[in-house]
C-alpha cells in the first residue's frame, strides 16, 4: 500500500541518452535478485521492489519499494498462492503504474512457482505494456525438488506472463547442478542464478546507455525486441591473439543452451566493445562472423564502444530475433575451436584448473565455458561466455 523512495539513484553511463530503464523485482525471489544487482554496482537503471511482505521490503535496496495487497495479506507474504499475488497487484494497480511511469524499457524479474512473483508479475507486465513500455521478463523456474505443484504454478505463471511481455528470459534453477561442484553452498548457487539475471539485464542496458563510437539508440533496441518472437541473447568475452573471433563465436553459441543458435535470425543487434587497441580488422572479423550466421536478408544493427578499462579484452554482445517458428535452430559444432581433451597435448597455451585455483567465489567462474570447466582446463586467451535464452510470448 506504500511507496518508499530512497534519495539517490545509480547514475546513467550516458546522461544525454533519453532512454530510461527500470528493473522491477516482484516477490521474494525478484526482490532478492534486485538486491544482488544493486550490490554488483549495475548502473544506468532504476530499481523497483514489489512485494506483499512489508518486512522483506524494508530490507530492499531498491530506489522504489512498493507494498501491494495489504488488505489481503496484512503485510505478510502471499502464502505461495499465485491468485493472492495476482489480486494483491490488482488491488494496488495504481501504485505499480506510478512506479513504472516514465520508463522506456522495463525488466521484470521474479522467481516463478510461488505466490507474489507468479501471480503479480503478469499484472505488472500488463500495466507496463499499457504504458507503451518495452517489456522483457527475466524469471526462474523452481528446482525439481520443490515439487510438482510449484512446477505447475511456475508453468502457468510463465504462460500468463508471456501474454504481456515483448520477450522473456527463462532460467532453469535445476541446471545450476551442471555448473557447480559438490562443495557449492546453497547461497553460492543462488548467487549464480542472480548473476545470470544481472548479465541478461546488463547485456541490453549497456547497448542503450554506454556511449559508443557507433551508437545504438533506444529505437534500435525496440526494433529488435518488440514482439520479437523466439529470440536469443549472448555475450562473449575474449582476450589474446584471436580475441575478436573467439568472442564473436561465444556470443552466437552457448554451451548452456546446447540446441539453439542464431542461424536463420532475421533481426540482429551487434555491439562490439574493446579497449583503445581495438582494431578495424578485429571489428570487421567479429561482425562478419555474426553476419554469416544469420539469415541472408537479416536486418543488422551495429554499434561499437571503446572502454579503456577492458585493456586486452573484447566483448561482443548479440541479440538475435525473428526465427521461423517451424524451424528449430541447431547448435553449431565446437570441434574447430574447443580445446583438446588430451591433457598431454596441452602445451604452453593452456593451463590446468583445479578446485583450488577455480572457486565459485571467483567472480569470473561463470565466464569459463561449461565444456572447459568440466574437463578441468581453460585457455590463456581467457575466453569467456555469458548467455541467456529468450523465450517468446505466445
Amino acid at each position: 500500500m506504500k511507496i518508499f523512495e530512497l534519495e539517490e539513484v545509480q547514475g546513467y553511463y550516458n546522461n544525454s541518452n533519453p532512454a530510461k530503464i527500470k528493473i522491477a523485482g516482484i516477490g521474494g525471489g525478484g526482490c532478492n535478485a534486485v538486491n544482488s544487482m544493486i550490490a554488483s554496482n549495475l548502473q544506468g537503471v532504476e530499481f523497483i521492489a514489489v512485494n506483499t511482505d512489508a518486512q522483506a521490503l524494508e530490507l530492499s535496496l531498491a530506489h522504489q519499494r512498493v507494498q501491494i495487497g495489504n488488505s489481503l495479506t496484512k503485510g505478510l507474504g502471499s502464502g505461495a498462492n499465485p491468485e493472492i499475488g495476482k489480486q494483491a497487484a490488482l488491488e494496488d494497480r495504481s501504485l505499480i503504474e506510478d512506479a513504472l511511469r516514465g520508463a522506456d524499457m522495463v525488466f521484470i524479474t521474479a522467481g516463478m512457482g510461488g505466490g507474489t512473483g507468479t501471480g503479480a508479475s503478469p499484472v505488472v507486465a500488463e500495466i507496463a505494456r499499457e504504458l507503451n513500455i518495452l517489456t522483457t521478463a527475466v524469471v526462474t523456474r523452481p528446482f525439481l525438488f520443490e515439487g510438482n505443484k510449484r512446477g505447475r504454478n511456475a508453468e502457468q505463471g510463465i504462460k500468463e506472463l508471456q501474454k504481456h511481455v515483448d520477450s522473456i528470459i527463462v532460467i532453469h534453477n535445476s541446471r545450476l547442478l551442471n555448473i557447480t561442484e559438490k562443495e557449492t553452498t546453497w547461497l553460492q548457487a543462488l548467487n549464480l542464478a542472480n548473476d545470470v539475471l544481472r548479465q541478461a539485464v546488463r547485456g541490453i542496458s549497456d547497448l542503450i546507455l554506454v556511449p559508443g563510437l557507433i551508437n545504438q539508440d533506444f529505437a534500435d533496441i525496440r526494433t529488435i525486441l518488440a514482439n520479437s518472437g523466439r529470440s536469443l541473447m549472448g555475450i562473449g568475452n575474449a582476450s589474446g591473439e584471436h580475441r575478436a573471433i573467439d568472442a564473436a563465436k561465444m556470443a552466437i553459441t552457448s554451451p548452456l543452451l546446447e540446441e539453439t543458435s542464431i542461424d536463420g535470425a532475421k533481426g540482429v543487434l551487434i555491439n562490439i566493445t574493446g579497449g583503445s587497441s581495438l582494431s578495424f580488422h578485429e571489428v570487421h572479423e567479429a561482425a562478419s562472423l555474426v553476419r554469416d550466421a544469420v539469415h541472408e536478408d537479416a536486418e543488422i544493427i551495429f554499434g561499437s564502444v571503446i572502454d579503456p578499462d577492458l585493456d586486452d579484452k573484447i566483448v561482443v554482445t548479440v541479440i538475435a530475433t525473428g526465427f521461423e517458428e517451424k524451424t528449430r535452430a541447431v547448435m553449431p559444432s565446437y570441434d574447430k575451436w574447443r580445446p583438446s581433451k588430451d591433457i598431454n597435448t596441452l602445451k604452453g597455451s593452456h593451463r590446468l584448473l583445479s578446485k583450488d585455483t577455480l572457486k565459485l567465489e571467483d567472480e569470473n567462474y561463470l565466464d569459463v565455458p561449461t565444456f572447459m570447466r568440466k574437463n578441468g582446463f581453460t585457455d590463456d586467451k581467457s575466453v569467456t561466455i555469458e548467455n541467456a535464452h529468450i523465450t517468446p510470448p505466445n
